[in-house]
Parts: structure tokens; C-alpha cells; sequence
């Protein structure tokens, strides 16, 4: 990878050919179109989509040489039509009027997983703007706040032997020694955990049942309840008071099981715990029902990641029902959206600490630049990983480590700072996929 260095901005956004063609060289192995000799704005003539692994990535053409990318999560492949959807609505835009760009299409999704293709197209956009500029995009956010970012474990998992609280605390054992050096780790508990739950036997008060993810929910036995219990006390044990742990509980909880579960904990100490009530994929944040349980304990209550725009956040954070939202920037509409809700949650007391296992490289690339330059409400962001490995091989501009003791340092290269090696990616495109680097 070439070695990059910071500049500042030269003219105007959409008016020097000379900064785009400069920012787009800088784009490493990615083929440049040909530039436009003419001054005027930048405009976007294409948008494509293509399954990479499992992840859609979104790419956003434009006719002065600079492409952008952006990332919906590797848990939803099936999003590419819907992609692809938005494209007869900003061909022709200038991609460095971000919020104008998406004036036209942010009402057209909806809640998780329905507004990952808005959020991934937005990424790409601010990666156009950045570039255009010769900035990184934290930049054009307000500017950093801090030159590193604290992350979480996310999709650094070790496989689990089994489900008693002696699996636990081995588990934690092997998060406590991984090569990231988290200070912050999050397991899953309770109802986000199927394999827990089943594993004894009438835990909660109905039947196993199949289908979306998450779907078990009821009243809990004295049984099952003593089992989660146990085994975060277990986890607990081996962090100690060195590395933080935060549990990721539901949805599926009654109000009287969370509140006797968090009451149960205080002495623990636990970070956050998680989407009690609703969370993933549910389509509706429910403010009143987690108002009462944030009351009625001292462990801070989380949630947010299914929750799309800040509209969906008003009642969350002006009746103060949780501690900590956690909006997902391939599900929220973006970056800039999540900076919004975040500096409004602020005003409010109110922590963030994004979500984002399943995001990828390009998606670990936009949260950092986020990150950077959210507000001091910030806590950590859920690291992603890429998945499958030769995501790794195929991405250029990511440190080498990524994560130092628990942190990423931010970087100062233009746009996102990140781009595809594209002789690496080509061999992993589909046939149908075959033209998206061209």
C-alpha cells in the first residue's frame, strides 16, 4: 500500500478535476474510469451491487474518476435487489450532496433489515465526498475527537464446548487472552442465546419454537433463570474488574424477569445488558415497557441496533427509557445519521455504543471514521471482522494489526481510506457479479 498523507481541502468539493483525479489515484489497484476534462459538478452514473462472500457491497460510480463503497452485513445476502432499487433515484447527483442524495430515497426503507441498502449507499457517498476533497471522512463529520476508538469483541467468537458455567468461564478465559486485548467483551445470555436456553430443560415457561432469528420469548423458571445467572457469574469471575462484560440478553424477556435478572447482577458490576425486551429484527423499540425496567436497576439498559432513522429514536431518548443506544450504521441510514442520533442522545444523558458484528471491512472502515467523531457519549463500537477470511486479502488500507489493546487507531487517508484490491477480489465475484469493478 502506497504510504498516504493527510491534505487539507482544495477548493471546493465538486469544482477541481485536478483534486478528484488525484484522490482517485490514490485509490491504489481500483481501474479508473475515464475522467472528464470539464470543471463542473461531480455526478454519479451508476450504482451496482455485487455479493461479495456474503456481504452486499454497494459501489457508486461517478464520471470524474472516483468510486465509493459501502457495506450492508454479511447476514443479508438477499439485499441486492433492493439495492439496486435506489439506482434510477440518484443517477445523475452530485454524490458530495450526501444529505441531498438522500432526501430522495431515506423514506423508502424501513426498519432492520430494511434500511441497510439506505445505510450502505450512504457510506458510499461520504467515501465519494472525502476523496473529492482529499480529506478522510471524519473530516466532513466535524472533525475527530479522538485519534483512537475503543471496540468490542463482535465477531471475534471462540466456539463454546458447551452450556454450564464452567463453558462459560473458559470461553471468557480465551476472550481474555485474544490477541486484540479487549477491555470490553459481550456474550450472549438469556433469549439471544438459543443453545443456553435449551440446555435446560423447561427454562422458560413455552415451547422452543423455529423460524427468524430470536424467536423464543416467555416467562422464565426459577431454573432457568439461576442458569443465566450462574453462568455470567462464571464469566465474571475470570474478567474480573480488568475487562469490562456486557451481555447480550434478548429479545423475549418479561419486564419482571429483566428487572430481577439486572437487580441480580448489580453486584457484578456488568457494562450493559442488551435488547431485553425488543431488539433484533424487531420493528418497533417499545420506550415505554424498557423505561420501566432502566428504573428499576442500576445496570445500564441497551438497545437500538434494529431501529432505523432518528425519528425511531425520539421516544427512546426523550422519555430517557435506556442508558445506552446501540443503532447499527448499516441500519440506522448511515454514519452521519448515527452521529446525529448520538449528539441528540447526548443532550440527554444518554450513551452510545454502536452495533456492528456482521458489517465487514468496508463497514470497519465507516465506523472508525464515525467513531472518531461522535460526541463523549461514546463507549465502543462492536468490532466486525471479514468474513470469510480472504476478505482480509482483498481489502487495502486497514492497519496491520487492526486492534492494539482493545483500540484502532485512526487514519488520515481520503474518503473512507480503505479500497478493494481488485486483482485479489475479481476470483471471488460471481458470474453475474463479473462487471463490478469495471
Amino acid at each position: 500500500m502506497a504510504n498516504w498523507t493527510r491534505r487539507g481541502f482544495c477548493g471546493s468539493v465538486s469544482g477541481l478535476a485536478a483534486a478528484t483525479s488525484l484522490a482517485a489515484q490514490q485509490r491504489g489497484s481500483q481501474p479508473l474510469p475515464e475522467k472528464r476534462t470539464g470543471h463542473g459538478p461531480i455526478k454519479i452514473t451508476d450504482l451496482r451491487c455485487a455479493i461479495i462472500g456474503r456481504n452486499p457491497v454497494v459501489r457508486i460510480v461517478t464520471d470524474q474518476g472516483i468510486s465509493g463503497y459501502g457495506q450492508a452485513e454479511s447476514a443479508k445476502p438477499y439485499l441486492k435487489p433492493m439495492v439496486l432499487f435506489y439506482k434510477d433515484y440518484i443517477l445523475g447527483e452530485d454524490p458530495t450532496d450526501v444529505q441531498r442524495v438522500l432526501l430522495k430515497i431515506r423514506r423508502l426503507g424501513s426498519s432492520k433489515p430494511w434500511g441497510s441498502a439506505v445505510s450502505a449507499i450512504e457510506m458510499a457517498l461520504w467515501d465519494i465526498a472525502g476523496q473529492a476533497a482529499g480529506v478522510p471522512v471524519y473530516k466532513l463529520l466535524g472533525g475527530k475527537i479522538r485519534d483512537r476508538v475503543r471496540i468490542y469483541n463482535g465477531g471475534v467468537r471462540f466456539p463454546m464446548t458447551g452450556q454450564t458455567p464452567q463453558d462459560y468461564a473458559e470461553n471468557m478465559a480465551k476472550m481474555k487472552e485474544a490477541k486484540e486485548g479487549f477491555t470490553l467483551i459481550k456474550q450472549a445470555v438469556g433469549f439471544h442465546n438459543a443453545a443456553m436456553m435449551r440446555a435446560v430443560p423447561n427454562a422458560w415457561y413455552d415451547d422452543p419454537r423455529t423460524g427468524a432469528a430470536h424467536p423464543d420469548r416467555g416467562l422464565m423458571t426459577e431454573r432457568g433463570l439461576k442458569h443465566v445467572i450462574a453462568c455470567v457469574e462464571a464469566m465474571k469471575k475470570v474478567l474480573g474488574d480488568e475487562i469490562g462484560l456486557a451481555l447480550d440478553c434478548g429479545p423475549g424477556w418479561t419486564v419482571k424477569d429483566a428487572i430481577t435478572f439486572a437487580r441480580a447482577l448489580e453486584p457484578l458490576h456488568i457494562t450493559w445488558l442488551e435488547d431485553l425486551i425488543t431488539g433484533d429484527y424487531t420493528p418497533y423499540p417499545n420506550a415505554d415497557v424498557f423505561r420501566e425496567v432502566t428504573q428499576s436497576t442500576s445496570i445500564p439498559i441497551h438497545t437500538g441496533e434494529q431501529i432505523y432513522l432518528r425519528e425511531n429514536f425520539k421516544d427512546l431518548i426523550e422519555k430517557q427509557a435506556v442508558n445506552i443506544i446501540g443503532p447499527d450504521p448499516e441500519d440506522v441510514g448511515g454514519i452521519a445519521e448515527l452521529k446525529w442520533i448520538a449528539e441528540y442522545a447526548d443532550l440527554h444523558g444518554i450513551l452510545v455504543a454502536p452495533h456492528g458484528i456482521f458489517d465487514g471491512l468496508i463497514g470497519l472502515a465507516a465506523h472508525v471514521q464515525m467513531a472518531a467523531a461522535l460526541p463523549q457519549n461514546y463507549i465502543a463500537f462492536e468490532y466486525p471482522v471479514g468474513q470469510p477470511e480472504w476478505w482480509n486479502e482483498i481489502v487495502d488500507g486497514l492497519p496491520n494489526p487492526i486492534v492494539k489493546r482493545g483500540f484502532i487507531d485512526v487514519w488520515d487517508r481520503p474518503g473512507l481510506g480503505v479500497t478493494f484490491n481488485v486483482q485479489a477480489a475479481r476470483p471471488h465475484l460471481s458470474g453475474e457479479d463479473r462487471g463490478f469493478f469495471d
